[in-house]
Protein backbone atom coordinates (compact mmCIF):
# COMPACT_ATOMS: atom_id res chain seq x y z
CA UNK A 1 0.00 0.00 0.00
CA UNK A 2 1.36 3.47 -0.66
CA UNK A 3 1.97 6.06 1.58
CA UNK A 4 -1.34 7.74 2.93
CA UNK A 5 -1.70 11.31 2.04
CA UNK A 6 -1.00 13.91 4.88
CA UNK A 7 -4.57 15.54 4.99
CA UNK A 8 -6.30 18.08 7.41
CA UNK A 9 -9.96 17.43 8.73
CA UNK A 10 -12.00 20.65 9.31
CA UNK A 11 -15.43 21.79 9.97
CA UNK A 12 -18.28 21.81 6.57
CA UNK A 13 -17.57 25.24 5.21
CA UNK A 14 -19.28 28.15 4.37
CA UNK A 15 -20.43 27.58 0.28
CA UNK A 16 -19.47 31.07 -0.09
CA UNK A 17 -15.93 30.35 1.01
CA UNK A 18 -14.73 28.12 -1.69
CA UNK A 19 -10.83 28.11 -2.20
CA UNK A 20 -9.32 29.57 -5.46
CA UNK A 21 -8.80 26.84 -7.21
CA UNK A 22 -12.93 26.06 -6.90
CA UNK A 23 -13.43 29.24 -9.24
CA UNK A 24 -14.82 29.01 -12.79
CA UNK A 25 -14.76 31.41 -15.57
CA UNK A 26 -18.67 32.69 -16.49
CA UNK A 27 -19.97 30.76 -19.95
CA UNK A 28 -19.76 32.55 -22.81
CA UNK A 29 -18.37 32.01 -26.51
CA UNK A 30 -19.90 31.19 -29.95
CA UNK A 31 -19.57 27.47 -29.90
CA UNK A 32 -21.32 27.93 -26.13
CA UNK A 33 -23.96 30.02 -27.51
CA UNK A 34 -24.38 27.32 -31.16
CA UNK A 35 -24.52 24.29 -28.35
CA UNK A 36 -27.04 26.22 -26.10
CA UNK A 37 -29.40 27.33 -28.66
CA UNK A 38 -29.06 23.51 -30.39
CA UNK A 39 -30.13 22.11 -27.01
CA UNK A 40 -32.97 24.31 -26.22
CA UNK A 41 -34.26 24.31 -29.80
CA UNK A 42 -34.76 20.37 -29.74
CA UNK A 43 -36.23 20.25 -26.52
CA UNK A 44 -33.24 18.63 -25.10
CA UNK A 45 -31.72 18.57 -21.57
CA UNK A 46 -28.07 18.12 -20.55
CA UNK A 47 -26.77 16.90 -17.20
CA UNK A 48 -24.29 20.05 -17.69
CA UNK A 49 -27.44 21.93 -16.45
CA UNK A 50 -29.25 20.21 -14.43
CA UNK A 51 -26.46 18.52 -12.20
CA UNK A 52 -24.76 22.55 -12.23
CA UNK A 53 -21.93 21.39 -13.53
CA UNK A 54 -18.90 23.75 -12.96
CA UNK A 55 -17.38 22.44 -16.54
CA UNK A 56 -19.88 23.77 -18.37
CA UNK A 57 -18.58 26.56 -20.09
CA UNK A 58 -15.22 25.06 -20.93
CA UNK A 59 -17.29 21.60 -22.40
CA UNK A 60 -19.82 23.96 -24.42
CA UNK A 61 -17.22 26.07 -25.33
CA UNK A 62 -15.07 22.83 -26.82
CA UNK A 63 -19.06 21.95 -28.48
CA UNK A 64 -19.44 18.69 -25.93
CA UNK A 65 -22.27 18.35 -23.83
CA UNK A 66 -23.81 15.31 -21.90
CA UNK A 67 -27.07 14.64 -23.05
CA UNK A 68 -29.46 13.37 -20.38
CA UNK A 69 -32.44 11.28 -21.40
CA UNK A 70 -35.64 10.04 -19.97
CA UNK A 71 -37.12 13.50 -18.76
CA UNK A 72 -35.43 15.58 -16.42
CA UNK A 73 -37.27 14.32 -13.08
CA UNK A 74 -35.28 11.32 -11.39
CA UNK A 75 -37.33 9.07 -9.28
CA UNK A 76 -35.01 9.27 -6.49
CA UNK A 77 -33.47 11.87 -3.68
CA UNK A 78 -30.19 11.04 -3.75
CA UNK A 79 -28.43 14.32 -0.87
CA UNK A 80 -25.62 15.36 -3.21
CA UNK A 81 -27.72 15.32 -6.45
CA UNK A 82 -29.04 19.03 -8.01
CA UNK A 83 -31.18 17.07 -10.57
CA UNK A 84 -35.06 17.89 -9.96
CA UNK A 85 -36.48 14.21 -7.82
CA UNK A 86 -40.54 13.42 -7.63
CA UNK A 87 -42.84 11.67 -10.01
CA UNK A 88 -41.04 11.67 -13.86
CA UNK A 89 -43.15 12.22 -16.89
CA UNK A 90 -44.15 9.80 -19.38
CA UNK A 91 -41.16 8.85 -21.82
CA UNK A 92 -41.00 10.94 -24.95
CA UNK A 93 -40.94 8.62 -28.02
CA UNK A 94 -39.08 11.31 -30.04
CA UNK A 95 -36.42 12.34 -27.57
CA UNK A 96 -33.65 9.37 -29.36
CA UNK A 97 -33.96 10.62 -32.62
CA UNK A 98 -33.86 14.40 -31.32
CA UNK A 99 -30.21 13.60 -29.44
CA UNK A 100 -29.00 12.29 -32.67
CA UNK A 101 -30.11 14.83 -34.94
CA UNK A 102 -28.51 17.52 -31.89
CA UNK A 103 -24.97 14.88 -32.25
CA UNK A 104 -25.07 15.18 -36.15
CA UNK A 105 -25.80 18.97 -35.75
CA UNK A 106 -22.76 19.54 -33.77
CA UNK A 107 -20.56 17.00 -36.04
CA UNK A 108 -19.34 15.45 -32.76
CA UNK A 109 -16.81 12.61 -32.44
CA UNK A 110 -17.82 12.02 -28.75
CA UNK A 111 -20.82 11.93 -27.27
CA UNK A 112 -21.99 11.22 -23.80
CA UNK A 113 -25.32 10.09 -23.09
CA UNK A 114 -26.51 10.29 -19.38
CA UNK A 115 -30.20 10.08 -17.42
CA UNK A 116 -32.48 10.49 -14.84
CA UNK A 117 -33.10 7.29 -12.54
CA UNK A 118 -36.54 6.19 -13.88
CA UNK A 119 -37.22 3.41 -11.07
CA UNK A 120 -40.94 3.73 -12.19
CA UNK A 121 -40.12 1.90 -15.87
CA UNK A 122 -39.92 -2.06 -16.27
CA UNK A 123 -36.81 -1.51 -17.59
CA UNK A 124 -35.38 1.47 -15.93
CA UNK A 125 -35.30 2.87 -19.12
CA UNK A 126 -32.48 0.75 -20.82
CA UNK A 127 -34.41 0.20 -24.06
CA UNK A 128 -34.44 4.07 -24.05
CA UNK A 129 -30.65 4.39 -23.75
CA UNK A 130 -30.37 1.50 -26.63
CA UNK A 131 -32.54 3.51 -28.78
CA UNK A 132 -30.45 6.89 -28.21
CA UNK A 133 -27.38 4.61 -29.15
CA UNK A 134 -29.17 3.04 -32.33
CA UNK A 135 -29.93 6.71 -33.77
CA UNK A 136 -26.77 8.10 -32.58
CA UNK A 137 -24.56 5.01 -34.76
CA UNK A 138 -27.19 5.45 -37.66
CA UNK A 139 -26.89 9.73 -37.62
CA UNK A 140 -23.16 9.66 -37.23
CA UNK A 141 -20.71 6.66 -38.70
CA UNK A 142 -17.25 7.92 -36.15
CA UNK A 143 -19.57 9.03 -33.52
CA UNK A 144 -18.02 7.05 -30.32
CA UNK A 145 -20.86 7.07 -27.43
CA UNK A 146 -20.31 6.82 -23.98
CA UNK A 147 -23.26 6.03 -21.63
CA UNK A 148 -23.34 6.90 -18.20
CA UNK A 149 -26.17 4.61 -16.58
CA UNK A 150 -28.25 4.03 -13.70
CA UNK A 151 -28.12 0.74 -11.43
CA UNK A 152 -31.49 -0.28 -12.96
CA UNK A 153 -32.31 -2.12 -9.97
CA UNK A 154 -29.69 -4.62 -10.30
CA UNK A 155 -31.71 -6.38 -13.17
CA UNK A 156 -29.40 -7.94 -15.75
CA UNK A 157 -31.85 -8.25 -18.67
CA UNK A 158 -31.87 -4.30 -18.33
CA UNK A 159 -27.77 -4.02 -18.40
CA UNK A 160 -27.83 -6.49 -21.58
CA UNK A 161 -30.47 -4.44 -23.45
CA UNK A 162 -27.58 -1.53 -23.32
CA UNK A 163 -24.55 -3.45 -23.74
CA UNK A 164 -25.98 -4.60 -27.12
CA UNK A 165 -26.79 -1.87 -28.49
CA UNK A 166 -22.96 -1.61 -28.65
CA UNK A 167 -21.94 1.53 -26.64
CA UNK A 168 -18.00 2.27 -26.76
CA UNK A 169 -18.09 3.12 -22.36
CA UNK A 170 -20.38 1.54 -20.22
CA UNK A 171 -20.05 4.50 -17.62
CA UNK A 172 -21.84 3.88 -14.19
CA UNK A 173 -20.67 6.00 -10.87
CA UNK A 174 -20.07 4.50 -7.28
CA UNK A 175 -20.00 8.20 -6.01
CA UNK A 176 -18.58 7.33 -2.93
CA UNK A 177 -17.09 5.03 -0.50
CA UNK A 178 -19.37 2.60 1.13
CA UNK A 179 -19.91 3.54 4.46
CA UNK A 180 -21.64 6.56 3.51
CA UNK A 181 -23.89 4.98 1.02
CA UNK A 182 -27.15 5.41 3.46
CA UNK A 183 -26.49 8.71 3.61
CA UNK A 184 -25.47 9.96 0.47
CA UNK A 185 -27.49 7.43 -1.95
CA UNK A 186 -30.12 5.81 0.44
CA UNK A 187 -31.75 3.84 -2.68
CA UNK A 188 -28.49 3.02 -4.05
CA UNK A 189 -26.47 -0.18 -3.44
CA UNK A 190 -22.87 -0.20 -3.50
CA UNK A 191 -22.11 -4.12 -4.18
CA UNK A 192 -25.28 -3.95 -6.72
CA UNK A 193 -22.90 -1.32 -8.63
CA UNK A 194 -19.63 -3.03 -8.49
CA UNK A 195 -21.51 -5.92 -9.92
CA UNK A 196 -23.53 -3.83 -12.54
CA UNK A 197 -19.91 -2.51 -13.71
CA UNK A 198 -18.45 -6.09 -13.48
CA UNK A 199 -20.97 -8.07 -15.85
CA UNK A 200 -20.16 -5.26 -18.02
CA UNK A 201 -16.49 -5.81 -18.20
CA UNK A 202 -16.78 -9.76 -18.44
CA UNK A 203 -18.39 -9.24 -21.67
CA UNK A 204 -15.68 -6.95 -23.04
CA UNK A 205 -17.07 -3.62 -22.51
CA UNK A 206 -14.81 -0.80 -21.70
CA UNK A 207 -16.24 0.05 -17.84
CA UNK A 208 -15.34 3.69 -16.64
CA UNK A 209 -17.06 5.02 -12.89
CA UNK A 210 -16.41 7.78 -10.27
CA UNK A 211 -16.21 9.03 -6.93
CA UNK A 212 -17.31 12.57 -5.20
CA UNK A 213 -14.62 13.61 -2.48
CA UNK A 214 -15.62 15.69 0.63
CA UNK A 215 -18.69 14.01 1.89
CA UNK A 216 -16.81 12.56 4.99
CA UNK A 217 -14.86 9.65 3.29
CA UNK A 218 -11.48 8.37 4.90
CA UNK A 219 -8.33 8.32 3.12
CA UNK A 220 -8.41 4.62 3.56
CA UNK A 221 -11.52 4.58 1.98
CA UNK A 222 -10.50 6.29 -0.63
CA UNK A 223 -8.00 3.66 -1.62
CA UNK A 224 -10.51 0.73 -0.53
CA UNK A 225 -12.89 1.51 -3.05
CA UNK A 226 -10.35 1.82 -6.21
CA UNK A 227 -9.10 -1.51 -5.38
CA UNK A 228 -12.84 -2.61 -5.43
CA UNK A 229 -13.86 -0.85 -9.35
CA UNK A 230 -10.25 -2.96 -10.19
CA UNK A 231 -10.62 -5.89 -8.68
CA UNK A 232 -14.48 -5.80 -11.05
CA UNK A 233 -12.44 -4.98 -13.91
CA UNK A 234 -13.36 -1.13 -14.17
CA UNK A 235 -10.63 0.53 -16.78
CA UNK A 236 -11.68 4.45 -16.60
CA UNK A 237 -11.99 6.84 -13.59
CA UNK A 238 -12.98 10.26 -12.44
CA UNK A 239 -12.24 11.95 -9.23
CA UNK A 240 -14.25 15.13 -7.95
CA UNK A 241 -14.65 17.07 -5.65
CA UNK A 242 -18.33 17.38 -4.14
CA UNK A 243 -20.01 20.96 -4.37
CA UNK A 244 -22.92 21.71 -2.45
CA UNK A 245 -26.09 22.30 -5.15
CA UNK A 246 -28.26 23.83 -2.28
CA UNK A 247 -28.66 24.14 1.64
CA UNK A 248 -30.97 21.05 1.39
CA UNK A 249 -27.74 19.11 0.13
CA UNK A 250 -25.30 17.29 1.86
CA UNK A 251 -22.97 20.06 3.35
CA UNK A 252 -18.95 19.57 2.04
CA UNK A 253 -16.96 18.14 4.84
CA UNK A 254 -14.03 19.16 3.47
CA UNK A 255 -12.24 20.63 0.19
CA UNK A 256 -9.30 18.42 -0.98
CA UNK A 257 -6.37 20.50 -2.45
CA UNK A 258 -4.99 19.64 -5.86
CA UNK A 259 -1.98 18.27 -4.91
CA UNK A 260 -4.11 15.85 -3.37
CA UNK A 261 -6.33 14.70 -6.56
CA UNK A 262 -2.94 14.22 -8.06
CA UNK A 263 -1.63 11.97 -4.94
CA UNK A 264 -5.21 9.99 -6.33
CA UNK A 265 -4.91 9.91 -9.78
CA UNK A 266 -0.91 8.55 -9.09
CA UNK A 267 -2.25 6.11 -6.73
CA UNK A 268 -5.02 5.16 -9.68
CA UNK A 269 -2.63 4.73 -12.45
CA UNK A 270 -0.58 2.47 -10.31
CA UNK A 271 -3.37 0.22 -9.82
CA UNK A 272 -3.87 -0.16 -13.00
CA UNK A 273 -6.56 1.92 -14.47
CA UNK A 274 -6.38 3.08 -17.95
CA UNK A 275 -7.10 6.48 -17.61
CA UNK A 276 -7.78 8.90 -14.88
CA UNK A 277 -9.21 12.64 -14.70
CA UNK A 278 -8.72 13.31 -11.03
CA UNK A 279 -9.28 17.05 -10.25
CA UNK A 280 -11.44 19.60 -7.93
CA UNK A 281 -13.73 20.77 -10.88
CA UNK A 282 -13.74 17.02 -12.80
CA UNK A 283 -16.89 15.20 -13.22
CA UNK A 284 -17.98 12.01 -14.86
CA UNK A 285 -17.48 13.52 -18.78
CA UNK A 286 -14.85 15.66 -17.77
CA UNK A 287 -12.46 15.01 -21.28
CA UNK A 288 -14.59 11.54 -21.87
CA UNK A 289 -12.78 11.43 -25.42
CA UNK A 290 -9.43 11.92 -24.42
CA UNK A 291 -10.21 9.32 -21.68
CA UNK A 292 -11.56 7.04 -24.35
CA UNK A 293 -8.20 7.30 -26.47
CA UNK A 294 -6.27 6.48 -23.61
CA UNK A 295 -7.85 3.32 -22.95
CA UNK A 296 -7.64 2.26 -26.80
CA UNK A 297 -4.05 2.92 -27.88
Amino acid sequence: MSAPIETKTCAAPDRQRRPPWLKIKLPSGRNFSLVRDLVKGQRLHTVCESAHCPNLGECWGRKTATFMILGDVCSRNCRFCAVVHGKPQPLDPQEPERVAEAVHELQLSYVVITSVTRDDLPDGGAGHFAETIRRINQACKNCRVEVLIPDFQGDEASLQTVLDAAPDVLNHNLETVPRLYPVVRPAADYHRSLELLHRAHIRGHITKSGLMLGLGEELIEIHETLRDLRKNGVDLLTLGQYLQPSRNHLPVTRFLAPEEFAELKSLALRLGFLGVESGPLVRSSYHADEQFDEATR
